[in-house]
């Protein structure tokens, strides 16, 4: 890059990482907070909101350290690129057990609500970041470039492409591990609307009123979901889609795109808290809430009046 174009890509990249933390924070304080949002589905939006306050945190400056800015040993350098990599697949992941969690909570609500427990949720959690963690580390294990250090010239320019072996990015990170998960996701929820539709064109029976509340509540938080399921590809597929073009050497993808396709994924992690808050009418309660409880000693009165608390 130019020395112009490396100041504004840097300058955009500090930009979405303080974007990513701040949001974020907003976010895991807010389901940490209020009871309202203690249903199993805002725990994983909290899991999701944790992998991208780490964008923010850790994978932005990563970034940005493995193009060409520091001097480091082979290894060194992987493991960054590896770290950036993992963070992104508990994002997919997290997406994934949030849109498994609505499909299960509206195909059998009753055996749903009796059958899932804090422990199963917990569990939930935890695979989707030790697989993301596992199938992020992968080149760690071998499915890497060659390591060119010798023992009298031990250190190498950290670039993410001379440390990841592109047949990993392009065959299994994104085919296997990205787009699969993707297009399972978008038929989870075309089959989620479909049920939710169905029961709402039914509209009978002794409790009819409340299974039409309760369907309405459900198909407005999964279209919300939905959207964020869709801004994260809308956000990742380009880069992912040059990086496959690049390999499979169809299209030369200039490097000012490729830089166009890492600001858009990471400022993916920075839109997520702005969706919550004009789609998720608890999260957005959630949000005011806090920033009384910043703004106002009367705070524990004003979240009272607004029934943060309650279930």
């Amino acid at each position: 890059m130019a020395d112009g174009e490396e100041v504004i890509y840097t300058s955009l990249e500090v930009l979405i990482a303080v974007g990513c933390c701040l949001g974020n924070m907003l976010v895991i304080w807010a389901v940490w907070s209020c009871r309202a949002l203690s249903q199993t589905t805002f725990c994983f939006v909290a899991s999701l909101a944790v992998a991208d306050l780490l964008v923010g945190a850790v994978a932005v400056p990563f970034a940005v350290v493995v193009d060409g800015r520091l001097k480091t040993s082979f290894h060194c350098c992987l493991f960054i690129s590896c770290v950036v990599i993992v963070l992104t697949q508990a994002s997919v992941h997290s997406l994934l057990a949030i849109a498994v969690d609505r499909y299960l909570r509206v195909y059998n609500p009753l055996r749903y609500r009796g059958a899932v427990k804090k422990k199963h949720l917990w569990t939930a959690v935890t695979i989707c970041w030790l697989s993301a963690f596992i199938l992020g580390l992968i080149p760690m294990l071998g499915w890497h470039k060659k390591d060119t250090t010798t023992a009298e010239n031990s250190t190498i320019t950290c670039h993410f492409i001379t440390v990841i072996h592109m047949s990993y990015m392009v065959n299994f990170n994104f085919l296997a591990c990205i787009l699969t998960p993707t297009i399972i996701m978008m038929v989870l929820y075309l089959l989620l609307f479909n049920m939710i539709s169905k029961q709402l064109r039914k509209g009978v029976g002794i409790r009819a009123v409340e299974s039409m509340s309760f369907y309405h509540k459900e198909r407005r938080l999964a279209y919300s979901l939905a959207l964020v399921l869709v801004l994260f590809a809308v956000c990742w597929l380009p880069l992912h889609i040059m990086n496959t073009l690049d390999y499979y050497m169809i299209v030369k993808v200039p490097p000012v795109a490729f830089h166009v396709g890492i600001l858009l994924s990471h400022a993916n992690s920075a839109i997520n808290p702005i969706v919550y808050a004009f789609k998720v009418p608890k999260i957005k309660m959630a949000y005011k809430s806090i920033l009384m409880k910043l703004t106002s000693s009367d705070f524990h009165k004003n979240m009272k009046q607004h029934n943060c608390f309650q279930h």
